[in-house]
């Protein structure tokens, strides 16, 4: 029996010292085995160029790589302030990082765990005892005192990995606030260049709407002094005031879309509507980036904050199916305390009062009613859930990808039917506005081809800022280029690198 027992402590020691765990390893789930994002041949290699202001071609680029200041390429420095002063004091930055951080502080409490726990102890006790207690009702009292000092060690041997997977997940735990990090930094600077390209657009309405309220106001002002010659009517004068009104109501709308959109910047910035004194921005003078980068598929994966998220989100739950599996195995401690015991404080460090002990303990869980089973079934489903949205993650990242590259294609017909439409509407309101005078046309007519070129520029407007706007949210569906920034930690598990 010797030999046997000696070779089941020799397998138990081999066992703690091979640092394996129980459960499944985590291995990140390959990427999709796709080609591209739309089908092939669905898109050119560049948009289409219009002779008009933003109309200039956009090449896709395959592999080209995304900067880390991917907005800088709007060539825009109120849009830059912005972002720069987002990140100072944005409160939900602030937030994202606070949480990394309480994030890496458990793991770094977890790693305890490892080592054994040691803690020191020292009473005085003062007593006074009577021996009816111990059945001697004769024996007087007795009054002592007793000073203990001990010091006494714990360790509970990770056999089977229980404490390793506990550490496991802490760390894809902080892995994923780290990347909820970059997709609030994505996030932020992303709505800031939206917001700021939606307020240029609104002070371009505003101002268009403006010169044509002026216009329309000359021509009123004319169609007056005609009836007072003769060569117009009343009814004249009431269309055109009818007109007039109704493109000056069309303004009070915009102007509370405009006050609105920099309440939006000020929120961004981190700033009370009050206090925000952002620079008026000019859709004129934003540069439409040339090249835009097309990743590869298999690139995205990495590239997404969300999907590196719920692959964190995954990881962790692999994990705790080792946790739940280690809980249901024989858990190993070991103890001991030494220390001294004496009448006097003075005697504590003689031999005499030397006290120690040492044990070890194995507890093997036998009933429980079926709790460890049923909690380790419980993570298997858990870890099938996160499998679950992590896929959802990828196909709903590899949509936006695709759904920006049509918008940034579709934005260049749609400019460019917009530049015709507008042009056509302008030659036409002058062609008309002459035959009015010759009394070719009525004057209702004119108004019609008015209104007709007050929505074309307009809409004109709204076409040149859509091309920024998706041009944007094609950098933000590719990853925004976290990857090639240094303003936060490059990795949160620089800080544990010698977990076992």
């Amino acid at each position: 029996m010797k030999p046997r027992n000696s070779s089941c402590v020799v397998a138990l020691a081999m066992t703690m010292l091979s640092g394996c765990a129980v459960g499944p390893n985590y291995k990140a789930p390959a990427p999709p085995a796709t080609a591209g994002f739309v089908p092939p041949g669905a898109l050119p290699d560049a948009t289409r160029s219009i002779d008009a202001p933003v109309g200039g071609e956009q090449r896709f680029v395959g592999g080209l790589d995304i900067p880390g200041q991917w907005w800088t390429l709007f060539q825009s420095p109120q849009i830059n302030s912005l972002i720069e002063l987002a990140m100072k004091n944005s409160p939900t930055l602030e937030a994202a990082q606070a949480t990394l951080r309480e994030a890496n502080e458990n793991v770094a409490a977890q790693r305890g765990s490892y080592y054994p726990s040691v803690s020191g102890n020292y009473q005085v006790q003062r007593e006074k005892s009577s021996g009816a207690a111990f059945g001697e009702p004769g024996f007087g009292s007795s009054l002592y005192t007793l000073n203990s000092l001990s010091l006494s060690v714990s360790y509970t041997l990770d056999a089977f990995g229980g404490i390793r997977r506990e550490v496991e997940g802490l760390q894809a735990q902080a892995d994923y606030q780290r990347f909820a990090l970059e997709a609030s930094y994505l996030s932020l600077t992303s709505n800031i260049v939206t917001a700021a390209i939606a307020e240029a657009s609104l002070r371009a309405q505003v101002a268009a709407t403006e010169a044509i309220v002026e216009f329309e106001q000359q021509q009123l002002d004319i169609t007056q002094r005609r009836v007072k010659a003769g060569g117009a009517s009343r009814a004249d004068v009431l269309q055109q005031q009818s007109t007039l009104q109704a493109t000056l109501a069309s303004l009070p709308p915009l102007r509370t879309q405009l006050a609105q959109q920099r309440n939006q910047l000020a929120t961004y910035v981190g700033a009370l509507p009050a206090d925000y004194a952002g620079a008026a921005i000019d859709l004129e003078h934003l540069t439409l980036p040339t090249d835009l980068p097309v990743s590869l598929p298999s690139k995205l994966v990495e590239q997404r904050p969300d999907i590196q998220q719920y692959s964190a989100q995954l990881h962790q739950a692999t994990a705790q199916i080792g946790v739940a599996t280690a809980n249901m195995l024989p858990q190993l401690t070991l103890t001991g305390s030494y220390g001294a015991d004496s009448g006097k404080f003075s005697d504590l460090f003689s031999a005499s009062s030397i006290v120690y002990s040492l044990a070890a303990g194995i507890v093997q869980p036998i009933f429980k009613g079926g709790t460890l089973l049923h909690q380790r079934r419980s993570a298997i489903a858990a870890a099938q859930v996160a499998a679950a949205n992590y896929k959802a993650t990828v196909i709903t990242a590899f949509q936006n990808v695709s759904d920006a590259l049509y918008a940034v294609q579709a934005d260049a017909d749609a400019l460019a039917a917009q530049t015709v439409a507008e042009q056509s509407a302008r030659e036409s309101l002058a062609i008309e506005r002459a035959q009015y005078k010759s009394g070719g046309v009525s004057f209702l007519q004119v108004l019609t081809t008015e209104q007709t070129y007050q929505t074309a520029i307009v809409n004109l407007i709204k076409a040149r800022a859509q091309r920024f706007s998706d041009t944007a949210a094609l950098f933000q569906a590719l990853g925004g280029g976290w990857w090639n920034r240094n303003d936060i930690a490059q990795n949160s598990t620089d800080c544990c690198k010698d977990l076992p």
